[in-house]
């Protein structure tokens, strides 16, 4: 089992101590961890089907044409129709649908009324629908598990860029170090926007090309942070008795530099999750974001400002995106407390 530094116990044990940030966490690894079954629980495929003895699974699984359970097509199954009519027959046959029986992408039509529809709860609409006659929960559900993935694969990508290249440029400095600082200075000065706009212009971008972008412009912040953090860490005491001791590079940054500005890194953590969701929630918002029909918080909040007559499209996307912010703020607030290198330190 892993063994933690005292330290980090009673900073792991401060943050718990802080009700606001612990909880807030625990309530967002659960939507994490929510969202990658999100079909269990928001989805236009049955969980269960039960028809002449047999039992069939087809939310994971591949596509079960309708002539399978009596129906007289050979697409994909229509399981809450299947539903209604398991329900008439009453011949033991029956159908288990999801809490929210609407995938992201189902257009719901219904006689007489234009979209969007408003919530109702007969429908199982909850929030509504949007303009396409989709399903604003599940547009919801799903935006928020593109949007969250998004940012952490963002924030994965320039962490690891900018811990190696600012711990690299604070440990050699010369003229490494300057040379680094030349090329950020320059890149910084490119204007991110008309990048996405010209691309965007070209090319339809993905769910990668834009973590791509986003990195190529994303990863100076977190370099200039590690460099600075690095070059205090490199005039220690402990620092030069490692040199004088003969141990290599890699181990004094891995061994003695880096576990004392976890601070710095872990800080930065949560603020960096806020600034990756309101990132793609803005290039969706603009149009230059994830291509539609892709469920999409700012593709929703589009909808909302564009349908003021329509209130529960932007009351709900709005709620979701404050409500994730404020939980993130908090984390961050809670990590920033727990870890201030002015309570608890550690040189070695």
């Amino acid at each position: 089992m892993m063994r933690l530094d005292p330290i980090t116990r009673d900073r792991l044990s401060r943050f718990r101590g802080i009700s606001r940030g612990w909880w807030s966490a625990v309530i967002l690894v659960a939507l994490i961890l929510f969202s990658l079954v999100a079909e269990l629980f928001v989805n236009s495929r049955a969980l269960i089907v039960h028809y002449q003895g047999q039992y069939f699974f087809p939310t994971y699984g591949a596509m079960i044409p309708g002539d399978t359970f009596g129906e007289s097509y050979q697409y994909e199954t229509n399981y809450k129709v299947l539903e209604r009519r398991f329900a008439e027959e009453d011949a033991g046959n029956w159908v288990l649908m999801p809490l929210i029986p609407f995938d992201p992408y189902e257009i719901n039509v219904y006689a007489g009324e234009f979209a969007p529809h408003p919530p109702s709860m007969e429908r199982e609409h909850y929030l509504g629908t949007d303009i396409a006659g989709r399903d604003v929960a599940a547009r919801l559900i799903y935006g928020f598990r593109i949007a969250i993935w998004f940012s952490l694969a963002l924030l994965a990508t320039t962490y690891v860029i900018g811990i190696v290249l600012g711990c690299l440029m604070g440990y050699r400095g010369g003229w490494f170090d300057l040379g680094i600082q030349r090329l950020i200075e320059i890149w910084s000065n490119v204007p991110f926007l008309y990048i996405i706009m010209i691309v965007a212009s070209i090319v339809t971008p993905d769910f990668g090309m834009l973590v791509f972008l986003m990195v190529l412009f994303g990863w100076m912040g977190m370099t200039w942070y590690m460099r600075t953090a690095t070059y205090k860490e490199v005039s220690r005491d402990y620092v030069m008795a490692a040199k004088a001791l003969g141990a290599s590079d890699w181990r004094i940054i891995t061994q003695h530099i880096l576990p004392n500005t976890i601070s710095v890194i872990v800080t930065f953590i949560p603020f960096s999750v806020a600034g990756g969701i309101t990132a793609l929630t803005a290039l969706d918002y603009l149009g230059f974001g994830l291509p539609p029909p892709t469920p999409s918080w700012g593709e929703l909040l589009k909808q909302g400002t564009d349908r003021l007559d329509a209130p529960w499209v932007v009351t709900s996307v709005v709620s979701g995106l404050v409500l994730i912010l404020v939980m993130v703020t908090f984390v961050g607030e809670a990590i920033r407390e727990a870890f201030d290198p002015r309570r608890l330190t550690r040189y070695e």
